[in-house]
């Protein structure tokens, strides 16, 4: 079923404004992949806040004109199911895990804004830790020193209330 004009311009406008917000724009071919599967790889992009879908190269030529995502336009021949987010990591992540369990789904291509990725970058970045183990990571080392010198500090009445334990038993034993 073919779209009329004002419905292909709502898709447009639609993946425009996807793309204006994604910091990763990546490119499947999924000839052969049964629709079970596909909806199963849908609800996964879902889950990690991914933008998932199959449309025709021709509109999402339109909504990457003039954007940093502009250079996969000759990369978009065949049937294509696009991936983008704004955690680029998350939609390398849901494509490569797929495409691991399914031979017949080929990751074409991608990009970061103004870097065009070939499939061992999109491997590469799928292999990074995700966003949130980062920002764990990341608040895991800021609390680091903060807990040590709370320790410290605590370590001072502690010792203190050891010494006058000490001195409570040692008079006990002479009494």
């Amino acid at each position: 079923m073919s779209l009329n004009l004002e419905e292909k311009k709502a898709v447009v406008a639609e993946v425009s404004k996807q793309v204006e917000s994604a910091q990763a724009l990546i490119l499947a071919e999924y000839r052969g992949v049964g629709v079970a599967q596909l909806t199963d790889l849908r609800s996964k992009a879902r889950e990690s806040g991914v933008y998932l879908r199959v449309l025709k190269n021709t509109l999402v030529k339109r909504a990457v004109e003039g954007t940093p995502f502009a250079d996969l336009s000759g990369d978009m021949t065949g049937p294509l199911i696009f991936g983008m987010s704004e955690d680029p990591v998350a939609v390398a992540k849901v494509l490569n895990n797929f495409a691991k369990e399914n031979d017949l789904f080929v990751i074409k291509s991608g990009a970061l804004p103004n870097e065009k990725m070939d499939e061992a970058k999109i491997k590469a970045l799928a292999s990074l830790p995700s966003r949130e183990e980062l920002l764990a990571k990341l608040m895991g080392t800021m609390q680091a020193p903060i807990a040590k010198f709370v320790r410290t500090l605590n370590e001072v009445p502690t010792k203190f209330v050891r010494g006058l334990a000490a001195v409570r038993d040692q008079k006990e034993a002479q009494a």
